[in-house]
């Protein structure tokens, strides 16, 4: 890359992350959520319902007008009698939390990384870490609001019905441990779509935990779901799951093979052994990497391998976790092979873990 090129992208770059800022700003304020409940509206009339102060609702309006995530009926307009609108077409992105669309979140969880950077440049420096619970909650939030449209609307719609023999496998009675489930969503996503299951969901963060059990209990299934804090190495006498699942979390942890044995130990003989983590390439191929590698090394970057290396000793992971590690992983805690299941998604892979 030239030099005029590589000021193109830095250019373009800064645009964009001043971007996700406003949109990290529009949803902390509920500015989203106002435009798509009352349709076109004036700045002053959006400061009256969000509530925010009329001059910052008009400059957040006009950029985000300029960016093109709203619309404005007539720019011309004297700035205080303009009508400001959200096209329908963002609202699942930007005001909906329940749509397959919904990406605010994840914009979260970089807004939260951002706010750590002084942490994380003496982590750099002296080889420490940043742990989870110092990004605060609206890491915790971000991630569990990034993945929870997923869970709801593709878990039992169309990955569990992907892999042979997994949905006879939740038949009635069928038990469940979540291991690393975060703010439940997972769990709550496996126990709405299989009546008959039960789900222990297992997490080390107190937050996540609170955060699920009222989640469940929102959700009208915490008969059948239970969350436990826990740290997922040491869950001995827990044997007999049908399946036993960690979505998103074993690039994380300090410990990953510790935490596979557990996983080896609590499903019965006949049982499932399921990770869903990021779908990353097989191998490094330096500046050919996608798009999605790209991301995964951003977030490895700011939040993840931070965290891992939080706690010592720690195999540092990161978040570009390769199958080949996972295989070596799996293989140490005394699996036999990791196979790659037949579920597509452009952010994860899906593994059992077999023997």
């Amino acid at each position: 890359m030239d030099a005029d090129n590589l000021a193109e992208q830095l250019f373009s770059s800064t645009l964009g992350a001043l971007e996700l800022l406003s949109i990290h700003l529009g949803d902390r304020l509920g500015l989203y959520k106002a435009l798509a409940r009352e349709g076109p509206m004036t700045s002053e009339a959006l400061a009256d319902v969000a509530p925010v102060a009329p001059r910052y609702a008009r400059e957040w309006l006009e950029q985000q007008a300029v960016v093109g995530l709203v619309d404005v009926d007539d720019p011309a307009a004297p700035a205080d009698d303009r009508l400001y609108s959200l096209p329908a077409e963002h609202v699942g992105a930007l005001a909906d939390p329940d749509s397959i669309e919904h990406f605010v979140p994840v914009i979260g969880v970089v807004a939260a990384a951002a706010s750590r950077i002084e942490a994380l440049v003496e982590a750099y420096r002296v080889g420490g870490g940043v742990p989870w619970e110092a990004f605060g909650p609206e890491m915790r939030m971000g991630q569990a609001g990034g993945n929870r449209p997923a869970y709801l609307h593709l878990l039992a719609q169309e990955w569990f019905p992907s892999v042979p023999g997994l949905v006879e496998a939740l038949g009635k009675g069928a038990r469940i441990a979540d291991v690393g489930c975060g703010e439940g969503w997972s769990s709550i996503a496996m126990a709405m779509g299989y009546p008959g299951v039960t789900v222990d969901g297992f997490d080390i963060d107190a937050a996540s935990v609170r955060a699920g059990k009222e989640h469940a209990e929102q959700a009208g299934v915490s008969e059948r779901v239970t969350f436990t804090r826990i740290d997922a190495g040491a869950l001995d006498g827990r044997e007999g799951y049908d399946l036993v699942t960690a979505f998103e979390c074993v690039h994380d942890l300090p410990d990953p093979v510790a935490v596979l044995r557990s996983m080896r130990m609590l499903a019965r003989p006949s049982g499932i052994v399921m990770v869903m983590d990021e779908r990353v390439p097989d191998d490094f191929t330096g500046r050919s990497g996608d798009s999605v590698e790209q991301l995964m090394y951003g977030f490895s970057l700011m939040v993840c391998l931070p965290d891992s290396m939080s706690t010592s000793p720690s195999r540092a992971t990161g978040t570009v976790m390769r199958p080949s590690v996972l295989r070596g992983y799996a293989r140490e805690a005394g699996f036999d092979d990791v196979e790659v299941l037949p579920i597509e998604h452009d952010l994860w892979r899906f593994y059992r873990l077999v023997g």
